[in-house]
């Protein structure tokens, strides 16, 4: 696909930004940022066996001047793994997404202690309730399979960013509960409402894969919230003949997602999208798309209710005006 000049600039000026301060960094080692790090391996070479152990152990004087990474050694390391508020400014580091495995596979019908079902926001693999978090290189999967709603994380952190991670599950993958979230080159796959929830996220060139029939997103984006789920540059593609899927569905009145220069191959239903069976939510859903290409991408049999972007309206999803927020966060 062929990049937008305003996404070529941004990526361009970022590469050099980064680039440049690395050389300077080299040549004044002074103004290169102190670190904390700390490491875990599954067989127990390493500092910590388990990664909820690492996080627990980060110092409480992690702060932008002196951020924590947890590297993670190759390996499956199924545990739970919940990132506390307190813990800001912390990082997650793998050495390949397919080989180091956070998973988990707890599904909402599982009964809790009390002997009633534990329900969907009780089950993610991984939780991350903290601010300026990110992760790479990883995996975070449920593996419960199809039996229900089964998160394989929970983001309610703000300014979370995932760079080259993959995100695995069936029903409820991935919830965007609240806050700004990034993620570049990700491969996120699912079937049912498997990128859901309220938060401002962007996707930057992922690859959204379809596992089964479905919907790949369910946003409950606030009625006063100018962004949900935007989707620019990415792919989305699935079984063929095994999956059909819709763009989204309103989980909320006023859901608002936005798939731009976005390759759809023949899993996308002709209609794009479904207003899970209240015609009210058409009046108020927020659903756009702007130069897609595929054969599941023609807009001719497209619901009427969302919309097909002209070149102004498109420019206003660039990536600084979605995530930048009044703090000019820039992932």
């Amino acid at each position: 696909m062929i990049e937008t000049s305003w996404k070529a600039a941004r990526r361009g000026f970022s590469a050099v930004y980064r680039r440049g301060f690395f050389l300077v960094a080299l040549a004044h080692p002074a103004l290169a940022p102190a670190q904390t790090n700390l490491t875990v391996a599954a067989d127990g070479s390493a500092q910590y066996k388990t990664v909820q152990e690492a996080i627990n152990a980060t110092p409480q004087s992690a702060s932008p001047a002196n951020p924590v990474f947890i590297h993670i050694q190759p390996g499956t390391y199924k545990e739970l793994i919940y990132v506390q508020r307190e813990k800001r400014f912390l990082h997650l580091v793998g050495e390949n997404p397919d080989t180091t495995i956070l998973t988990y596979d707890l599904y909402a019908d599982i009964k809790g202690p009390d002997g009633k079902a534990i329900g969907t926001f009780r089950t993610p693999s991984v939780f991350v309730d903290a601010d300026d978090f990110s992760a790479e290189g990883l995996t975070f999967e449920n593996s419960a399979g199809p039996k229900g709603q089964a998160l394989a994380i929970r983001v309610d952190g703000d300014r979370v960013s995932f760079r080259n991670c993959r995100f695995l599950g069936w029903q409820d993958t991935i919830l965007d509960n609240r806050g700004r979230h990034y993620y570049t080159n990700c491969y996120i796959a699912g079937a049912t409402d498997f990128i859901f929830g309220g938060a401002q996220s962007f996707f930057d060139h992922c690859q959204i894969h379809c596992a089964g029939n479905g919907y790949i997103t369910a946003a409950s984006t606030p009625a006063a919230q100018p962004f949900g789920f935007v989707f620019a540059d990415c792919k989305i593609t699935g079984a063929t003949n095994e999956a059909r899927t819709f763009l989204g569905r309103p989980w909320r009145a006023f859901a608002s997602v936005a798939f731009l220069h976005t390759e759809m191959s023949e899993v996308v239903r002709p209609a794009g999208w479904d207003n899970w069976k209240d015609p009210t939510r058409e009046k108020t859903a927020r659903y756009a798309e702007y130069q897609n290409s595929g054969p599941g991408a023609a807009a001719t049999n497209r619901c009427s209710w969302s919309r097909q972007l002209s070149s102004d309206q498109a420019a206003a999803y660039a990536l600084d005006d979605v995530l930048g927020g009044q703090d000019h966060w820039k992932p």
